[in-house]
């Protein structure tokens, strides 16, 4: 399975269906940008969109998940894509842990470095290390956001429709962990929305 060819196969049948990317987000009750990183490649759609896309595009499962039209058997394929899919998603907010976990520890170590030396050695070198720790922070931060916002959905929990939101959306929202406080693009209600990998 080829992203990149599955992807361009289904930004040529929307265009070819004189769609925008908004179109087909909209009858899918999805967001813009989910559309878009299907048609560059970055992921594949839910299991549970392909056959509303295909319906939308006028081909059949078989021809997405192979990224050409009329392109053999895919029994087991879709099982298999969506595994693949859901252990990737999973790996990915793995890493965001990670990533959070060594940028609180080395920020803290920093001040807490900055702090014993302030005394003993000059006041120039803890200034450096307060804002190497900082800057090392907010490098981390931002990583784990982005992060959280390539892998998996957002799951409303009013209608259950799954989306992805802005980047915008997401940074800027109210959230406890993984769960924010989002606009459904369907329902379009505000709800506490639980990040969602499968």
């Amino acid at each position: 399975m080829d992203q990149i060819k599955t992807g361009r196969l289904i930004a040529a049948k929307r265009k070819e269906k004189g769609l925008t990317q908004a179109d087909v987000a909209s009858r899918l009750g999805i967001s813009d940008r989910a559309v878009s990183k299907w048609e560059r490649g970055l992921c594949l759609p839910d299991a549970s969109f392909m056959l509303p896309l295909c319906s939308i595009l006028g081909i059949s499962v078989e021809d997405l998940l192979q990224g050409e039209v009329g392109n053999g058997d895919t029994d087991g394929l879709l099982v298999e894509l969506k595994a693949k899919a859901e252990k990737a998603d999973r790996r990915l907010l793995d890493l965001e842990w990670v990533i959070g976990g060594v940028s609180f520890t080395s920020f803290f170590a920093l001040i807490l470095t900055a702090g014993l030396i302030v005394h003993e050695v000059s006041a120039p070198v803890a200034i450096i290390l307060i804002v190497l720790a900082c800057a090392i922070m907010g490098v981390g931060i931002w990583q784990a956001l982005l992060i959280e916002w390539k892998a998996g959905w957002y799951e409303c929990p009013l209608c259950h429709s799954r989306h992805v939101p802005s980047l915008a959306a997401m940074v800027f929202s109210p959230h406890m962990g993984r769960t924010r406080y989002l606009r459904c693009p369907k329902c379009a209600k505000r709800a506490w929305q639980r990040k969602v990998t499968g």
